[in-house]
């Protein structure tokens, strides 16, 4: 059992490292496409602000480790199960250049794993429901709302003004900056949820325990880790194929999911954070005149969120099951999650991206 609590934590912290790459376009993108931070600073500074802010809340934590499934019901093999079907999704999405959400992933893998497991009257549906699924509705409504008017407003407001570019271009630094502390707030916390739900499940910690330290540092630094490095095949979607991004729409996108982002951290609801910035992405297109939004790139990432769910859960309950048989199970699972990713990566040489050409 010691053993498996340390895989599970390893690939825990996998999934984080692929959180953070993965999600790097949710704050900076639009930073990096108005030039109004290198590519290289931009993701450095996202790095340090998720290692900050996975420090200032751990109410998502909680949702995760006691809300969403009965922890005394699954054990550290289930969460194994779970884990490998989020980093399943999150390597293929990446590959795609879609920006889908780590979250869901993360929840899919949980509750396929924990419904082939332990049955369906495992899963807490209400609490999916309303952590979770609401939410995944709802904010990246709000936020491209919030983004459409408040781009409507600054050209508005800044109509004649020679030097507003200059201006937003400073206010997207800070604006930036507070999406990537809010990130850490959010996503951060969702692997400090899983690894506490492991060591409950595990009996290490009791029932409804918080976070230890140590759970929430190496959680905090995995994911700063991962955006440093960069998710360059997303941060392109983010920045440059969904609409044609200028300084006052790229401020208001950012401040608008920041806001989205925070508020819901203090709420511990475990929203996606992808959804929320690119809603704001699509809304600053909307709220500029004559702005040209492609609705085609934007209709593939939608499908992309509608599908993520569904299709991490078949494969954390996949994997969930095969690694719940016991050593020889969490071998071969841990093999193939092993290969999808040597895989992705092979594949993603053929068309590399990086801060070399991610505005191109």
């Amino acid at each position: 059992m010691e053993i498996l609590v340390v895989v599970v934590v390893v690939t825990a912290l996998v999934f984080d490292f692929t959180n953070g790459f993965h999600d790097t376009a949710n704050a900076m993108a639009t930073s990096i496409a108005t030039g109004a931070l290198p590519p290289r600073v931009a993701v450095a500074v996202s790095a340090v602000l998720n290692l900050v802010g996975a420090f200032l809340s751990i109410e998502v934590a909680r949702t995760i480790s006691s809300g969403l499934v009965d922890e005394t019901r699954i054990g550290p093999a289930v969460v194994f199960g779970g884990l490998v079907g989020a980093v399943v999704w999150n390597l293929a999405t990446w590959l795609l250049g879609l920006p889908s959400s780590s979250s869901h992933a993360l929840f899919g893998g949980l509750i396929g794993a924990t419904w082939v497991a332990a049955g369906s009257d495992a899963v807490r549906f209400g609490a999916v429901v309303e952590k979770v699924v609401v939410p995944a509705i709802a904010s990246p409504l709000i936020a491209g709302l919030v983004a459409a008017l408040a781009t409507f407003a600054a050209y508005r407001l800044t109509r004649g003004a020679k030097t507003a570019q200059r201006g937003f271009r400073y206010g997207q630094i800070a604006s930036a900056s507070l999406v990537s502390l809010a990130h850490g707030t959010n996503d951060a916390q969702k692997t400090m949820g899983i690894i506490t739900l492991t060591l409950i499940t595990a009996g290490t910690l009791p029932a409804g325990a918080a976070p230890p330290l140590w759970v929430i540092l190496s959680a905090g630094t995995a994911i700063a880790l991962g955006t440093w490095l960069g998710g360059w095949r997303i941060i392109q979607t983010m920045g440059r194929k969904i609409t044609d991004v200028e300084s006052p729409q790229g401020f208001a996108a950012e401040t608008g999911a920041a806001a989205v982002i925070l508020t819901s951290s203090q709420l511990g609801f475990a929203l996606s954070t992808t959804h929320v910035c690119a809603g704001g992405v699509v809304g600053s297109g909307i709220g500029k005149r004559l702005a040209d939004v492609r609705w085609t790139v934007a209709g593939r990432m939608v499908l992309a969120w509608l599908l993520t769910l569904p299709a991490a859960a078949v494969v954390g309950a996949l994997a969930g099951r095969t690694a719940s048989a016991g050593t020889a199970g969490v071998l071969a699972v841990a093999a193939v999650g092993l290969l999808v990713a040597v895989g992705c990566w092979v594949l993603s040489r053929r068309n590399p991206v990086g801060a070399h050409n991610v505005n191109a």
